[in-house]
């Protein structure tokens, strides 16, 4: 049993280096852990020892260690987000008979990593693989609309940063922020012919343990359909949220 709360505290100390920009004092983190200072330089010694931590002398600041990039690569090869949002969709395009995908942000795009789609669908140019402009799709915006706001403006700090497919969706800094803020505000988003003429999409973001989004789910149905968009964002609101559980996260 002694060794349980050690164990705590030496992940807490990834997840909070983790969450930080760059190297931190020895100090921040026994302030963040609300532990003495001398118990967490045994533990940074102990994780050092390991690779999961290393230390700048210099700088006199510690950060995370090789150990911990393996760990965390180890996690992408598994397709861990992958394996854990594919039943989701499933039983979201079982339900609706819409397609469901999963996406992540890639810089300023919307990668699409999963796509489950119903018998006799429309073909869609939102294929596995397939990357967009983020301020297009309903997955994109999504996570935008759970950035910092100065992450957004660094993505897209101008009107040539944005792209157009037909003619629809924000073409300048701040009509995305506008449109960001309203998704933000009612927890999904909606996109409608701003990718394809004809179909509509709708989105909520899964997030990881910072509150930052992870992925997004979405559905699909051609305009025509008789089903609302609100309709299907209570579905895809609360697969995010299991998502969100089962990825450790918090909202």
């Amino acid at each position: 049993m002694s060794f349980v709360p050690a164990a705590t505290r030496a992940l807490r100390v990834l997840r909070f280096l983790a969450s930080r920009p760059g190297p931190v004092s020895a100090s921040a983190i026994a302030l963040e852990l609300d532990v003495p200072r001398s118990s967490v330089y045994q533990l940074l010694e102990a994780m050092a020892q390991e690779g999961f931590v290393t230390h700048l002398p210099e700088e006199r600041r510690w950060g995370l260690g090789v150990a911990a990039f393996e760990i965390g690569s180890a996690y992408l090869r598994h397709d861990g987000v992958e394996r854990l949002a594919r039943p989701l969709l499933h039983q979201l395009m079982e339900a609706t008979g819409s397609t469901a995908h999963l996406g992540v942000l890639h810089g300023a795009d919307t990668l699409y990593l999963l796509k489950e789609q119903p018998p006799h669908a429309p073909t869609l140019i939102t294929g596995v693989g397939v990357r967009l402009p983020a301020h297009l799709t309903a997955s994109g915006r999504a996570m935008l609309a759970r950035l910092p706001r100065a992450q957004v403006r660094a993505l897209y700090p101008d009107r040539a940063a944005f792209t157009d497919r037909t003619g629809r969706g924000p073409s300048d800094p701040g009509e995305l922020r506008r449109v960001l803020e309203e998704e933000a505000r009612q927890g999904w988003s909606i996109e409608a012919g701003q990718v394809t003429d004809g179909f509509v999409s709708v989105a909520a973001a899964a997030l990881d343990h910072n509150g930052r989004p992870a992925a997004a789910i979405s559905l699909t149905v051609p305009s025509a359909r008789p089903v609302t968009p609100q309709a299907l964002a209570a579905r895809v609101r609360d697969a995010a949220a299991e998502l969100t559980r089962r990825l450790g996260g918090r909202r």
